[in-house]
């Protein structure tokens, strides 16, 4: 019987064939907004987390100033809140730490062969293997020794290498940064971009000669790496003790940990997936307005066939389940033809702009299916019990 039913609420959609495709239009309009924006978030998501994770998940950042008082720490140089060599040294004496590496950052021209690019300059320490996770395709880094020690040695990005030396060997040639030269030791593996800055358009230099070249005493981050992740409460705490000793009582740095800048990536997306979800939700709105609609004037015009159903013996439950297969057929093929439309403009972006992050979960093309169906029923609820409650005999008397 419930297929007979089926086979009728078939036919009343497909007898009103503009009538339902507008009525779909609504739920459609949402469904493909929801799969369209939620993968574009989605894949917003994973390319940060991977972005973050080709350095590592147990960093901890620490940065010279306090950033409730400062704003962003550090980022200007010349505070007074400093960070020195011998910090870094008594963190790296630390239980659970497992190696420390000073930084210092700041813009260069280098010049090679006649040609010049002004580049960010990273200055390090050869511990940048095991904290950053970076390494050297070929060549190697300058000695892993004092690093208060200067060393005249480079270490270049690909991007970098390419624009210089085109595509000859730059290992041993000399080039100038910020007008002092240095040796190119090393040529680092190819490592992409992070939030929009190129690590491969970049030179490394040893953290003391950096500290010269730009003539500052202070360092602009340290970073931490413990081994445990469970353990970077306990190792956060313990680098907070030492450093405010340090500084004579008073906690003059910022510490950030990995975990803690992933908390606030976390909280934009919820926030971006709410927004999301409220222009998802007004169109679903609409389209379930427009079904209710249709469902309410299909009910009024279809008054003697109920009451000839009712007379040949369907029950209240029955007329209810047709009208409410209806409102379903009429919001699931809705649903389905925005998600096909959804995911079709999700295609077309990635073939028009390769590099915009988009991934569509499975279980997200599950849920606009079933939120679909859904939404045909609560809208054909009233309908439907109106339908169900109409007396046969009164139906088939009505005008």
């Amino acid at each position: 019987m419930h297929w007979e039913l089926l086979r009728l609420a078939l036919g009343a959609v497909s007898g009103h064939r503009l009538r339902s495709l507008l009525s779909m239009l609504g739920i459609g309009i949402g469904i493909a907004s929801v799969i369209l924006l939620t993968s574009i978030g989605e894949g917003t998501r994973r390319f940060i987390l991977g972005q973050f994770s080709q350095f590592g998940t147990n960093i901890i950042a620490i940065n010279p100033g306090k950033a409730q008082t400062l704003g962003v720490p550090g980022v200007l140089g010349g505070t007074t809140h400093k960070l020195t060599f011998q910090d870094a040294e008594a963190l790296a004496r630390l239980p659970g730490v497992d190696a420390v590496m000073p930084i210092s950052i700041g813009t260069a021209k280098v010049e090679a062969d006649g040609r010049s690019r002004s580049v960010n300059v990273y200055g390090i320490t050869p511990a940048v293997r095991q904290v950053w996770l970076f390494d050297v395709q070929s060549g190697s880094f300058w000695p892993d020794g004092d690093s208060l020690r200067s060393y005249p040695m480079a270490v270049l990005g690909p991007s970098l290498r390419r624009e210089l030396f085109d595509d000859t060997n730059a290992l041993g040639e000399l080039v100038r940064i910020g007008g002092s030269r240095f040796r190119v030791v090393g040529l680092m593996e190819p490592k992409g971009s992070l939030l929009g800055i190129d690590l491969d358009d970049t030179a490394f230099i040893p953290v003391a000669s950096a500290q010269r070249l730009f003539n500052r005493d202070e360092l602009f981050e340290i970073d931490v790496i413990h081994g445990d992740a469970a353990d970077s409460e306990r190792v956060v705490e313990a680098v907070r003790t030492l450093l405010t000793e340090r500084h004579e009582g008073n906690e003059d740095f910022t510490i950030t940990t990995q975990a803690a800048m992933l908390d606030v990536f976390g909280n934009v997306m919820n926030v971006i997936t709410m927004a999301v979800g409220a222009i998802a939700g007004i169109s679903l709105l609409v389209g379930a307005i427009g079904i209710l609609t249709m469902m309410w004037i299909s009910v009024g015009e279809r008054i003697h066939e109920i009451g000839l159903v009712r007379a040949l013996g369907a029950t209240r439950r029955q007329v209810r389940f047709l009208f409410l297969s209806e409102a379903s057929l009429l919001a699931g093929v809705g649903g389905a033809l925005g998600l096909g439309f959804g995911l079709g403009c999700c295609a077309l972006l990635r073939a028009l702009v390769p590099g915009l992050p988009i991934h569509t979960p499975l279980e997200f093309v599950v849920a606009a299916l079933a939120v679909s169906l859904f939404t045909g029923l609560i809208a054909g609820a009233l309908p439907a019990q109106r339908a169900a409650q109409l007396e046969p005999i009164e139906a088939l008397h009505a005008e």
